[in-house]
């Protein structure tokens, strides 16, 4: 038997690992590649098997990086089930139906541009036959319903009379909604089987809400063989989810290989402990300069982490009680997710907030923000305020139009508060923010682009990486040496190539047998 690793392989994003045996292809996870538009729209559209044959799929977790080619799989012919915890199963029900969404307008925006592309080469005598005067103000009213919505319908079949290529989304909400139709859940540490000779069981991996680390005892030839796949491992103490797991079944301890996430083995956080009072120092200063704070913050997680930390500040008047707005319906919804499993829950979140009565993820300031409307006056407001806005990466949605309105001013603060991946509007903003920040602020601001304009960084960049859902480099180790986990072979995935073969070479050290295996190879088991 052998694992071929599709994704997710010396990068980041697009986790996809396929075990095949004798009698089963079981995958591990089915991730959305994130990124550069057009490297990552090309990655996404091919999946580099027939989906026909994989027998089932076991989902680490929710996020899109890990979950987002789900739909594609089904759509193309997958017709097994998808095993995950009971928290994943009820987070994917609105993280790929958002997805698809976003799938289906990125699709619509790219064929209105190629069809207003086409009209603004026409002569306006030409051009009269599609709008009323030829104008190309009319041609553009014409294809939309109002100032913001493409009319789609209009869009496809003027395209398909001017004989025009047109983009299909990568699969649409009709295709997610195919997709939950093969989720089964699972609880923690309960056994099924997920294959002809291959039986799984999940525990805790403590990254965010229903995370899991995946055991597979496999048999093949009169051999069983132990894969252990740990998706995304996450920090220890950190508040609201328990730890990683480090004591696992008797049955589940001799691990033949163990595939491991490596975003950060190279590089330590700053202690847990440290959340608060760094939050705090954060929130005082712009609040004295009379500006916002702007967090970028992956929906599901993050925005959860972030509400429960700035819930215990209010509470404990350690901050200035400035209005707190998550600016995000997904992370509405998941937020609903997380108040909706507190089986999950550590002991302090427990006793800190159920046993009296509260809500850990909601308090008096705190406003969520659902229409675009909405979205749009706050924008426009001139009031200090907090606002949680998705994307993680700023790569796409609210936070962008944050961005645009507050970049520029000295008064306000970005907050980062996880990993950016490398080619993201994210990373960009972090890199040019701390080289400027280091400088004392001298001399003209950094520019980034994006919405094809030039912004001046004058906002404060701030990073705290305590928030990050990542084990660090000694956190990772303490999983590998502080479980009972005797462990004979190591393949180091989901990792920019600097950090997984660091991770590697520390394994090595320990004298653990660890590669770091590229886009497509195959390790034997």
């Amino acid at each position: 038997m052998h694992v071929t690793f599709y994704g997710a392989a010396r990068e980041v994003t697009g986790s996809m690992h396929l075990l095949t045996t004798d009698t089963d292809r079981i995958l591990f996870d089915c991730g959305m590649f994130q990124g550069r538009r057009k490297e990552s729209e090309a990655k996404n559209r091919i999946l580099p098997f027939d989906p026909k044959i994989v027998t089932n799929v076991i989902l680490s977790h929710a996020h899109i990086d890990h979950s987002g080619r789900i739909p594609l799989l089904v759509k193309n012919g997958f017709n097994g089930r998808i095993f995950c915890t009971r928290a994943t199963a009820a987070a994917c029900e609105y993280l790929l139906l958002d997805s698809a969404k976003i799938q289906e307008s990125d699709a619509a925006y790219l064929n209105y541009k190629t069809l207003r592309s086409n009209f603004s080469r026409m002569k306006p005598s030409v051009r009269k036959q599609y709008g009323h005067s030829g104008q190309m103000t009319a041609i553009k009213k014409l294809l939309k319903k109002n100032r913001h919505r493409l009319d789609t319908e209009t869009i496809d079949e003027l395209m398909d009379r001017l004989q025009l290529n047109r983009v299909d989304p990568l699969y649409d909400t009709a295709d997610a909604r195919q997709a939950l139709t093969h989720f089964d859940s699972l609880p923690y540490r309960y056994p099924a089987t997920v294959g002809q000779g291959a039986a799984g069981c999940l525990y805790d991996a403590g990254h965010i809400l229903g995370s899991a680390i995946s055991m597979l005892k496999v048999r093949e030839n009169g051999q069983t063989k132990t894969i252990c796949y740990t998706g995304d491992i996450g920090r220890f103490g950190k508040p609201i989810l328990r730890d990683p797991t480090l004591v696992f079944d008797e049955a589940h301890r001799q691990v033949d290989l163990l595939v491991m996430e490596s975003t950060y083995g190279n590089r330590d956080h700053e202690p847990v402990v440290d959340l608060k009072p760094r939050l705090q120092e954060v929130l005082t200063e712009a609040s004295e300069r009379g500006g916002s704070v702007l967090i970028p913050s992956f929906a599901f997680g993050r925005t959860q982490e972030l509400l429960y930390v700035l819930h215990a500040l209010y509470a404990d008047k350690q901050v200035p009680r400035l209005p707190v707005y998550v600016d995000s319906p997904l992370a509405s919804n998941l937020t609903h997710v997380f108040g909706e499993h507190p089986e999950v829950y550590d002991k302090d979140t427990q006793e800190t907030f159920l046993q009296n009565g509260n809500n850990p993820f909601a308090f008096d300031r705190l406003r969520f923000v659902g229409s675009v409307q909405e979205s749009m006056a706050l924008n426009r407001s001139k009031k200090p305020h907090i606002v949680l806005a998705a994307s993680g990466m700023c790569e796409a949605g609210r936070i962008l139009h944050h961005l645009r309105h507050r970049i520029h001013d000295p008064r306000n603060t970005i907050l980062i508060v996880g990993f950016m991946a490398e080619n993201t509007l994210g990373r960009r903003i972090l890199e040019k923010g701390s080289e400027y920040e280091k400088s004392g602020r001298r001399g003209a601001a950094p520019y980034v682009k994006f919405y094809n304009k030039e912004y001046p960084l004058k906002a404060h960049v701030i990073s705290i990486g305590g928030f990050s859902a990542h084990g660090d480099r000694n956190e990772l180790m303490r999983f590998v040496k502080g479980s009972n986990l005797e462990i004979k072979k190591v393949a180091v995935v989901h990792g920019e190539k600097d950090q997984a073969q660091a991770l590697s070479d520390t394994l090595r050290k320990e004298g653990i047998s660890a590669v770091v295996p590229q886009k497509g190879e195959a390790v034997t088991v």
